[in-house]
């Protein structure tokens, strides 16, 4: 079932996965029939995989950029294999059978995909409309979930436990805490603090006692600066 059209020719950097999952009930949807609907939407992953069953369709070769997530971060890397998982972010597909799983991971494997997960696990949703989508991590390549891929605005895969994709030795970084809504995933500006006039203290004549150096004058305010392709 290969797409028609794929997403252009890849950028270059660092080869990265990203798991999707599009609100599927996998008790009543197929992989194939979920790749049918994406070939129509003219939005082809290159895996649809559906964990419980082990089906799994293939629409694109990993050399061509996918369409799933849109625009040109789906670019970005020699390898960017996008996956459409068939599952719902409220219940993370990990929490049920992965059958099929090792045969993915050793496939992204062997086109240079890390077993590691730069910005942590991902968040559950709802919080993970909120996640911050860091480009330094982004930048060092690995695996994500589309709610860490930067740009993007979805929730999914949801807060799935990523030793049961890349193993028991994945390393886990801190879960990383949702941004306030609001406002932007960059540094955070601080406003400047409100300082107490100095007291004024009266001259001081008398002279220091012997053996002990006069005061030192408060000197003057800083100025902060601001393979193949199956």
């Amino acid at each position: 079932m290969p797409a028609r059209h794929d997403g252009g020719a890849l950028r270059g950097g660092a080869p990265r996965a990203v798991w999707c999952a599009g609100e599927y009930d996998p008790h009543a949807v197929s992989a194939r029939s979920v790749a049918a609907d994406l070939l129509k939407e003219d939005r082809p992953a290159h895996l649809v995989w559906h964990p419980g069953t082990g089906e799994i369709v293939q629409l694109l070769p990993i050399t061509r950029a996918a369409r799933l997530l849109g625009g040109r971060i789906g670019r970005e890397g020699r390898v960017c294999a996008q996956l459409m998982v068939i599952g719902q972010s409220r219940a993370p597909f990990t929490g049920s059978l992965l059958t099929g799983i090792d045969a993915i991971v050793a496939w992204l494997d062997a086109w240079g995909v890390a077993r590691r997960w730069p910005a942590g696990p991902p968040l559950p949703s709802p919080q993970s409309y909120h996640a911050h989508r860091n480009r330094r991590d982004w930048a060092r390549g690995g695996h994500y979930g589309a709610s860490q891929v930067p740009v993007l605005d979805r929730p999914d895969p949801g807060g799935i436990d990523i030793r049961r994709i890349t193993g028991p030795d994945t390393p886990l970084a801190a879960i990383p805490k949702p941004r306030v809504p609001g406002t932007s995933a960059g540094p955070r500006l601080l406003p400047p603090r409100t300082r107490t006039p100095d007291t004024v203290r009266p001259p001081q004549n008398d002279p220091p006692p012997p053996g002990r150096p006069a005061p030192l004058r408060p000197a003057s305010e800083p100025v902060p600066v601001g393979p193949s392709a199956n």
